[in-house]
């Protein structure tokens, strides 16, 4: 057996693969990647949570999908196939979320299936999944999903708590008594340039507490 072969299913560098995305290599913050649907989809927390979800099935499954076909995939071909596998995923997601939850389903809208043309599933399966194994790439594909929904998760929370003074629809603010001291929901934080700002906003506490980012 190769030392690929005995290398364990959680070893240092396969862990590296879940962590990474989190912080050091995430994929809205320092690929870059994703920013759209950062955007259109951190109004409320709910359909943030939902989408970021729904992106981390998907690119952890298309992942493993065409890590398992990569060598029998033509060359010239190789970005139709993505794009078949990975429609054939979000239309999956999209036909269960409108079964079971329609609501968040319509409040999503296009976006679900917007995912089709978001850089991250492509940038994920031509950099890794065609040239590793299927464990390896649905490692990386989680933690690339789960990098992705952490910050959608952390402006959707910002947007919503200061915009409309809920947190998943639960009325925050009104409950610990801001209101009564003259406070307001700032009508700004749900207009799609403040996701920008707050994005920015991480980007820059990010490479403040971490001098080695401010290269990359």
């Amino acid at each position: 057996m190769s030392d690929q072969e005995k290398e364990p299913l959680f070893s240092a560098k396969n862990i590296k693969l879940l962590t990474g995305p989190l912080d050091k290599n995430n994929p809205i913050t320092i690929q870059v990647l994703g920013i759209c649907s950062a955007l259109a989809v951190t109004v409320k927390l709910k359909p943030a949570l939902v989408m970021a979800l729904s992106v981390t099935i998907v690119v952890a499954v298309s992942n493993v999908v065409i890590a398992a076909l990569r060598s029998y995939i033509p060359d010239r071909i190789r970005i139709i196939v993505q794009l078949v596998v990975i429609a054939t995923l979000v239309i999956l997601v999209d036909q269960i979320l409108k079964a079971y939850a329609f609501d968040v389903s319509k409040q999503l809208s296009v976006f679900v299936g917007l995912i089709i043309t978001n850089c991250i599933l492509m940038g994920r399966l031509e950099a890794f999944a065609m040239a590793n194994k299927p464990w390896p790439s649905f490692l990386d594909g989680l933690g690339n999903g789960a990098g992705y929904g952490l910050i959608l998760v952390i402006v959707a929370f910002i947007r919503e708590l200061l915009g409309s003074g809920t947190i998943l629809g639960y009325p925050v603010m009104e409950k610990i008594g801001i209101y009564s001291i003259g406070y307001e929901n700032n009508g700004m934080m749900i207009l799609p340039p403040m996701a920008l700002i707050v994005v920015g906003l991480i980007i820059w506490v990010q490479r403040s507490r971490d001098k080695s980012l401010i290269e990359k």
